[in-house]
């Protein structure tokens, strides 16, 4: 079972990484929302022990905060 959850949260963080390079193109207030949303994805898979729903749940909290520190 931590092997699985390791396995996931290399993952999670490998596509946060990724995803991140295709950001040269996209407005600070849009590069706020996906690192928001890169972190509470990463803090929500951290607090639940790796589900998914708090893996999403996180990423939604997390984008609507880095969205709004844009303001």
């Amino acid at each position: 079972m931590n092997t699985m959850k390791r396995t996931v949260m290399k993952t999670v963080m490998a596509i946060v990484l990724l995803s991140l390079t295709g950001c040269a193109n996209m407005s600070t207030r849009d590069k706020n929302t996906a690192v928001g949303a890169g972190i509470g994805a990463v803090g929500g898979a951290i607090l639940t022990g790796g589900s998914a729903f708090g893996t999403v749940g996180g990423a939604a909290v997390g984008g609507v905060i880095g969205r709004q520190i844009g303001k």
